[in-house]
């Protein structure tokens, strides 16, 4: 089992770039993450993950302006996101084992 904690989330003008992390209570080495989102109103959408081999994909709606990354001495995942756009507002989460951080509130003014 693994305790997941997000940061990083704010208000940002469109176009304008955040990093969130995720801070995990134990070794993340080899062990896929993931991150998700979840609009006002709909459903939790995977956003971008990032496998226990290193490799990662992206929703088609974040490809080229999201980037996942980890830092394995740190117990640390990011999610590094540029040129927001306001339907990017959301809750984002962080996923590991079965486990679900409390989220992080983005919300991207147009």
């Amino acid at each position: 089992q693994v305790r997941l904690v997000e940061s990083g989330g704010g208000l940002v003008q469109a176009g304008g770039s955040l990093r969130l992390s995720c801070a995990a209570s134990r070794s993340l080495f080899r062990i896929a993450m993931g991150w998700y989102r979840q609009p006002p109103g709909k459903q939790r959408d995977l956003v971008a993950e990032i496998t226990s081999g290193g490799s990662t994909n992206y929703a088609d709606s974040v490809k080229g302006r999201f980037t996942i990354s980890r830092d394995n001495a740190k117990n640390t995942v990011y999610l590094q996101m540029n040129s927001l756009k306001p339907e990017d507002t959301a809750i984002y989460y962080c996923t590991s084992l079965g486990q679900w951080g409390q989220g992080t509130q983005v919300t991207v003014s147009s």
